[in-house]
């Protein structure tokens, strides 16, 4: 999948993968692609919620070994 902004929040835990998926988003522009790669297990239900309060579109998740990755397209 493409993707205009990769953050790596790998070895963080909540809410650490969320602040910096945030911070990203803010200095992209509508309709562009982050992708986050965590590994924290609770990312995945955390970042179902902070899109559903945002706005912003949960367009996938996928683990990939250890890592979980998501994609999110800013509102």
């Amino acid at each position: 999948m493409q993707y205009q902004r990769e953050v790596d929040a790998k070895g963080v835990h909540c809410p650490l993968p969320i602040l910096k998926a945030k911070k990203a988003l803010a200095e992209m522009e509508s309709g562009q692609i982050l992708r986050v790669l965590a590994t924290d297990p609770g990312s995945q239900r955390d970042f179902q919620a902070f899109c559903k309060q945002t706005g912003h579109t949960l367009l996938e998740q996928q683990q990939e070994g250890d890592v979980l990755v998501h994609y999110v397209v800013r509102r």
